[in-house]
């Protein structure tokens, strides 16, 4: 029996996996949590086989707890969620440790045999985003866009900039202050050679960051 924690800040997603997964013999769904942290903690006291993380979520969000939950728990099989197929994610979660990486779009099928397979020691990555991330190394001299030199702080609050979140806003989701907020946007900034938010959508939409969820 595989037991399955399901990690999303929607409670109608974490409803209707669980329901998909409800019926099948060898797994059972132990638990849920809505942000990165809750995951860690969620972790610590259930020990799933396998967690279903979503990528897009308030706090330290699903690539932070991804990396600290492989620290604390290596053998804990991880699958990154999330409603689109472009990188940066796909790539980062993946180095980060997790073992497979879905769309939400993605039938029921394809999630439960990503499920067996990751359970096996093998990753699991959807048939889009495995291409993408192959044609994004071909079509890039060096492999990587300019928002890949982004730390994983600054890339979730890049996500959350061109999404039309105000400062403040992201300071709330992420319990920091807004002057920590941007110290972080001036620094994205510095890095990537722009000097507004405008610039900054321009890089998201040449390289398929808008709407990351």
């Amino acid at each position: 029996m595989l037991k399955i924690l399901i990690v999303d800040d929607h409670e109608l997603v974490s409803t209707g996996i669980s329901r998909v997964l409800q019926d099948e013999k060898m797994l059972s769904v132990v638990g849920s949590a809505a942000s990165g942290e809750d995951a860690i903690e969620k972790t610590r006291q259930l020990q799933p086989d396998i967690i279903l993380m979503d990528v897009h979520m308030p706090g330290i969000g699903g690539l932070g707890a991804t990396k600290e939950i492989k620290r604390l728990f290596p053998k804990i099989k991880i699958i990154a969620l999330s409603a689109h197929d472009d990188n940066p994610y796909p790539s980062k979660l993946i180095e980060a440790g997790a073992s497979g990486y879905l769309t939400k779009g993605a039938p029921a099928k394809e999630m439960l045999d990503a499920i067996h397979t990751v359970s096996q020691g093998k990753k699991y990555i959807t048939g889009s985003v495995a291409q993408k991330m192959a044609l994004s190394k071909i079509s890039s001299e060096d492999g990587a866009s300019p928002l890949d030199i982004l730390s994983d702080r600054e890339l979730q609050i890049a996500q959350m900039i061109i999404d039309c979140k105000k400062p403040q806003e992201i300071a709330d989701s992420l319990n920091l202050s807004s002057k920590t907020v941007n110290t972080y946007r001036y620094r994205m900034f510095d890095k990537l050679n722009i000097s507004s938010d405008v610039e900054l959508t321009k890089l998201a939409v040449r390289y398929s960051l808008l709407g990351m969820g």
